[in-house]
Order: C-alpha cells, then structure tokens, then sequence
C-alpha cells in the first residue's frame, strides 16, 4: 500500500516508443524532437523513453537530436532508450547516440524465456550482468523491464521471484512490470503488485499497461495504491495494439482520485494531444475523456439550467485545468438554458419569445443534423426575427480558382473590406490554399494586418455520401489569442471552406474596436 512518504509518483512517457508501435504510426526526426521537447519542458513529465535501439538509422538521427537538446536543457538523464539483451549491440548504439539510460528489455516469464531465448533462467541472467557490467563502463544507468512480467506471475511466480533476487543487488535503478498483453483486471493487479512490493520493499517498480480488455486506467490505479512508484502512460493512449494509459487520464484519477502528487503541468496537456494527434494522423475520439472534441460540452438543457444555478453539473474536471473552456452544444436537445449561456457570451440579449423563436430554429437544425455553432447565432436570430442580414464588413465579390495536371493551383481573389476593395493572386498546395494565400496578401500587403492562423480543418460527408452530397467544412482559428470556429455547408468542398473563412473575417471584423475615418484613411 501507499506509505505517507511515497504521495508522489514518477511519469514515465513512452509515446515516442511504444506509442510509435501503433498501427500506421510513424515519427520523422524533427517530429519526435518537437514532441519530446514538449513532454519534458511544458508537460513536465519526468521521464521519456524515446526510442528502441538499432531499429532504423533515421532512429538514431532522431534519439541524438532529442539528446543533444536534452543535454543543453540539463534534462539528459531524463531521456530513455529501451534496449535488449544482445552482447554490447543495444549498448554501443545507445550510447553512441549520446543517452544515459537503457530500459534493457528482459524475459519476464518462463515460456518467454525457455521458447523465445531458448535458455534457462541461470543463462538469461548471466546475459543480463554482462549488459549490466558494460552499460557501468559506459555510464549508463539501467532499468529492467520484465517482458510479460502479468503472465510470468500467472503462470511462473516462482520465475518472477528467482529473476528479481539475482538482479536486485545489481545496480538496477528500476524494475518495470509490464502487462505486456493486457491481460490483467484490477484484482490481479493488486494481488501481484502486493505480493512484489512485500517480497521486495526497498526496489522501486514502474508499472507499464495495456489497454487491451479497456481496463487500462482501473490497472494503473490500483498498481498505484498497492506501492508503485512509477507509472508509464503515452499521449492519447498510442500504443501496441490497444495501446498504452493515456497520461491526461492518468494524471486526473492520480489528482483528483487517489490524492497523489505528479510533476505534470495539466494546462499542456490538451496541447500536447494535438500535437501528436497531428503528427500521429491518429484522430481523438471526441468523447475521449479530457481531451476530447466534445467532453466539456454540455448538450442537455437540464445541464445548461444547473450550471446557472451554483455550477450543479461540474466535476472536479474543469475544463480551464487542462486549457480548455466549457462549451454548450446548440442543437435539439439544447433548451433554453444552453441557448441562454451562449447568447450571453455573445452579449446579446432576447426577449423570451425571442428566445423561444430561436430555440425552435436551432431544434430544427438540430433535426436536420446540421452543426450548429455559436458563431452561428447572429445570424439565426436575423433569420428568425427577420431582421436583414447582419451587415458584413468583409465581402467576397468575386473569385476564381484553378487547378492543372502539373501546376499548382492558383487562385484570384476580388475581397471588399470595409467598402473598399481589393484584388490578388496567389498559388498554393491545394484550390482552398490557393484562395488563403492570395487572402492572406490582401491582408499583410494591402491592409498591413495579420491573418488569423488556421488550427484545424474538418470536412464531413453523410454516411454512403454520393458525389453530389453536402459537404460540411469546419475550420477552427486563432487570432490575436482567441478561438474561432466557423462552418459551411456546400456542395462543393473549397466552396464550403471559402464560406467558412469569409464568416470567421467577419467575426473577426466585427470584434475590432470601429476606427474612425482618419484612422482608416491612415492605415490605408
């Protein structure tokens, strides 16, 4: 069990490494740099294990890149390469590459050991001192990982126990128990982590889940309370076929459920998701707890109605802990409440008829399972109080794209900004690139202003879409610190995302502080 002197518990990160052995996953050097970098300096997690030995010369460019940095920070110690019993192979590669750690990967089983080696567990150590010997030689420290230490402690414990007492007294930092098939449920969990920390009370254990019966999470709690001092988790959950703990989970039960003490700086958390979501091509489930798309959004009104009253539908999961804010859906289920909190942030104000009005718009679009978003509102309330529409400040008057076998893709532009207008042409990697970019110099060249940066870009077709089915783009943006998302629904994809970026210049527009004429005739 936890003793008062062990509430702080030690993340190892292994998305580099095991997470990069999900299906279809592949890092380039300048990524895995990017993604270490963020894990060590704003994530703050203890330790990252960035790699597998000899795989790949492309690896090895990438592990000496990620140590060079790592030294310079004075974070090298914190950089882990898993290596394997193999004479002085792993060893020289590793320490070629300049890291001060091997995770040396090690039988943990007896049907590992005897049909995978083809050795006796006296012929397996023997190979693992000599490992040890020359990593002392090179210094490097080293941790031991009990390849599939769940089943060796279903089948063979008696394995397990001979395998820890000759190493134990060796020079090894660290045992790590893998579930390496995921094959364990809390229960076992408990009554193997127990039975280890009693038999060995002074030798620290990292615990490494799989995902594999979606118990990942319960696992690692109760490897946890039952005394290890180490936990290995992964960005988004990567791993070996179901994958790894993701670290956003595990950092909110250590917090909020067991009281535990981390170094993790949850407000980067959401960040880092992205990044390796982009980088991964692995998309987030939306209803993926902490940073998915949707699990701060309230959809039901009821929910909406008990915010407004003492906050009754949060949890100790606040959004703004992990960068992020709570949303209220629009849609059929929303009610009046949710139509009421997004109005708010708007700073509009209804009558209740009006509200009424527009709450059976939005049920409406709801039904028709159209996106609806607050940027939308505006101009749902003109339509259904039938205002004019609102008046844009940006219109598009005219434009053309283009695209050949061969060429890039160009793009001319005719934009009115604020009663003026403005022509451009630009080429791009795609038509939608195209128009950005010849946008984009309307508004660096000609308005001497920036261009909001686009974060995200999702196009969606109904299920067994035909050629000539709506396509609905989203695109998210920043701009001058804050978030906008827009959408369109066309028929055509860079029409509909043409729409989408024409609306977010008008949010934006309309959120700028009116200049006055002499100003405008200034900057002009």
């Amino acid at each position: 069990m936890i003793k008062e002197n062990e509430k702080r518990i030690e993340i190892l990160d292994t998305t580099l490494r095991d997470g990069e052995q999900t299906s279809g996953v592949s890092f380039v050097p300048h990524e895995k740099l990017m993604i270490a970098r963020m894990l060590l300096q704003d994530v703050n997690v203890d330790r990252v294990e960035v790699a597998s030995a000899r795989v790949s010369e492309g690896e090895k460019e990438a592990v000496k890149g990620i140590c060079r940095w790592a030294s310079r920070a004075g974070k090298l110690d914190r950089v882990e390469v898993l290596g394997f019993v193999d004479g002085h192979l792993s060893l020289d590669w590793i320490n070629e590459c300049g890291c001060k750690v091997i995770n040396l990967l090690c039988k943990g089983s007896e049907r590992h050991c005897k049909y995978q080696l083809k050795k006796t567990l006296d012929e397996h150590i023997a190979d693992i001192r000599s490992s040890i010997d020359y990593a002392k030689e090179l210094g490097i420290d080293v941790n031991i990982y009990l390849e599939d230490w769940s089943n060796g402690m279903k089948d063979s414990p008696q394995y397990v126990f001979a395998f820890v007492d000759a190493l134990k007294d060796y020079g090894v930092h660290r045992f790590m128990l893998p579930d390496t098939l995921g094959v364990l449920n809390p229960i076992e969990v408990t009554n193997y982590i127990r039975e280890m920390r009693l038999r060995y009370p002074d030798v620290k254990f990292d615990f490494h889940a799989h995902n594999d019966y979606d118990l990942v999470i319960a696992n690692v709690m109760m490897a946890v309370i039952e005394g290890c001092t180490g936990v290995h988790t992964s960005i988004n959950g990567l791993g070996e076929r179901a994958g790894n703990a993701p670290l956003s989970s595990v950092q909110a039960l250590l917090k909020d459920q067991l009281h535990i003490d981390t170094s993790i700086n949850e407000v980067k958390l959401y960040e880092a998701s992205r990044l390796v979501e982009s980088y991964s091509g692995i998309a987030i489930p939306p209803n993926k707890p902490i940073t998915g798309e949707s699990v701060f959004t309230q959809v039901a009104g009821v929910h909406a109605d008990g915010d407004n009253k003492n906050n009754l539908y949060c949890n100790a999961l606040l959004p703004e802990r992990f960068g992020r804010k709570r949303e209220y859906a629009l849609g059929k289920n929303s009610g009046k409440a949710n139509i009421l909190r997004n109005l708010e942030d708007l700073g509009l104000e209804l009558t209740p008829e009006q509200t009424r009005l527009v709450t059976n718009r939005i049920i409406e679009l709801g039904d028709k399972k159209q996106l609806v978003t607050q940027e939308d509102l505006p101009y749902i309330v003109s339509d259904v109080l039938k205002h004019s529409t609102p008046d844009d400040k940006v219109k598009l008057i005219s434009y053309m794209v283009s695209t050949a076998y061969g060429l890039k893709p160009l793009a001319s532009v005719k934009l009115e900004v604020n009663g003026k207008v403005y022509e451009e042409s630009s080429i791009g990697d795609g038509m939608y690139d195209a128009f950005v970019h010849a946008v984009r110099h309307i508004y660096r060249d000609k308005l001497q202003r920036s261009f909001p940066w686009l974060t995200n870009y999702v196009v969606v077709i109904p299920p067994g879409g035909r050629t000539d089915a709506l396509v609905q783009t989203t695109i998210s943006w920043t701009y001058n610190d804050k978030s906008y998302k827009t959408h369109a629904l066309d028929a055509d994809q860079t029409e509909a995302a043409i729409k989408a970026t024409i609306k977010m210049l008008n949010l934006i527009e309309n959120a700028k502080p009116q200049e006055t004429t002499e100003q405008q005739g200034q900057s002009e």
